[in-house]
């Protein structure tokens, strides 16, 4: 309301710090600086596309709905990544824009109290049903994707005061940019090593927490399977495999989901090149910041946090995935091999799992479990050989696909849990 004077009568002699974010909040929203509720809204217009808050599909993690918009559910709740703040999160249903786009502006019509914050990211997909990382706003709302995309996502989270005040959100709405580049093909998606296989010698904590929330919801349970990147980039949402790791300890691997976000640090993407890192784009590409300010004293030994870095840590690892995946009985050195494409590898031979399944060291059910694959999850494939005949779900077959696991390793998947033929459409057999 430009031009507009607002008159806030205040009777209480001494306000209460509720009352005192309300105004504030009251009085951002007449000056335009927070949006009008969702009652206000008109029409979607072309090239303008709003997100169902209130879509059956989409994914909460204490999350309140409420009739203008939706706020958090228990302000008590917090996560590991923002221990000082109540936590919600919300994944929108997907959104198709009829078209291929790279640059958006996004809206996010809110209420804000002091205190609080709302973060708004997004990601699409192309034809070929890969999601590109999250990304978030910069300073004028304006996102660009690493790659031209036909299908739109939204991620909402909502920090508030633990026990108090909290955001509520109305509506969220991208809009295509006018200029948009050329669509680009290449491995610009800020994972260009990592579609293809690039793996990075890590070191690697436990993360414990049994009962708490990650940064995407999850609420985590006894011996869990998941590990914690340092960034929100490559955070799957709750109970996905879009984003995965293959974690390797002295011959022992398993690959597995990214739900939630650290060690140290929360904006370090340290898997993508130096110029499209978020932060520390003086590091070399697969070296973590903790990493660096442990070995080297980079930033003086401090966190983003300016915490001092106890340990070099690169990733995070759930009790299950610690223990029962890799059989490590303390921090250490392990190989990571990124998978951002949902572990498709990026190009060759891929297979897709319809179900649940344990990759072993050999072609049979005696031998050791190294890794997993996931139900409607891709991987890549190097050929296939004669094995154990398996039998499940009134199928028998002895052909084994062989995976890579990781720079050094190799690993086998029974034929019967791959999607297609017997081979799950690998046609050479392995020499």
């Amino acid at each position: 309301m430009r031009g507009a004077s607002v008159r806030v009568e205040i009777r209480a002699k001494w306000p209460t710090p509720l009352r005192v974010a309300q105004i504030l909040s009251l009085l951002l929203l007449m000056t335009g600086l927070v949006a009008a509720p969702a009652a206000a809204r008109g029409p979607e217009r072309p090239g303008s596309w709003r997100f169902d808050l209130t879509g059956p599909e989409a994914g909460r993690g204490n999350v309140a709905a409420r009739p203008d918009g939706m706020t958090v559910k228990d302000s008590g709740r917090r996560t590991v990544s923002a221990p000082g703040a109540s936590h919600a999160v919300y994944t929108s249903p997907s959104r198709s824009l009829g078209q291929e786009l790279t640059v958006f502006t996004v809206r996010t019509e809110a209420e804000v109290p002091v205190g609080t914050r709302v973060l708004t990211e997004i990601r699409g997909s192309d034809r070929r049903g890969v999601w590109t990382q999250w990304r978030a706003t910069d300073g004028g709302g304006a996102v660009r994707l690493p790659r031209a995309v036909s299908l739109l996502q939204a991620r909402i989270t909502l920090y508030g005061i633990l026990d108090g005040p909290s955001p509520t959100v109305h509506a969220v709405t991208v809009t295509a940019a006018a200029d948009q580049p050329a669509p680009r093909r290449t491995s610009q998606d800020g994972v260009p090593a990592a579609s293809s296989g690039a793996t990075y010698r890590l070191f690697a904590t436990r993360e414990g927490l049994t009962g708490q929330t990650t940064a995407n919801g999850h609420v985590i349970r006894s011996r869990d399977h998941f590990v914690a990147l340092p960034s929100r980039r490559m955070l799957a949402t709750n109970g996905g495999h879009e984003y995965q790791v293959r974690v390797c300890f002295e011959g022992r691997c398993e690959t597995a989901p990214v739900w939630d976000v650290g060690p140290w640090n929360t904006r370090d993407d340290y898997w993508n090149p130096p110029a499209q890192r978020e932060m520390w784009q003086d590091l070399a590409q697969g070296t973590p910041e903790a990493q660096a300010a442990y070995v080297n004293y980079y930033n003086g030994g401090l966190d983003e946090f300016g915490r001092q870095v106890a340990n070099p840590a690169g990733i995070d690892l759930a009790d299950g995935t610690f223990r029962d995946g890799l059989g490590m009985t303390d921090n250490d050195w392990v190989d990571v091999t990124f998978m951002p494409d949902g572990g498709s590898g990026g190009g060759g031979v891929t297979v897709t799992a319809w179900a649940d399944a344990n990759v072993r060291s050999c072609a049979s059910t005696s031998c050791a479990i190294v890794s997993r694959v996931y139900a409607g999850q891709s991987y890549p494939a190097q050929c296939w050989v004669a094995g154990q005949t398996v039998t499940a779900e009134g199928i028998t077959s002895d052909k084994w696909v062989l995976l890579p696991l990781n720079a050094g390793g190799n690993g086998y998947v029974s034929g019967i849990y791959l999607k297609g033929d017997e081979t799950g459409g690998v046609t050479n057999p392995c020499a």
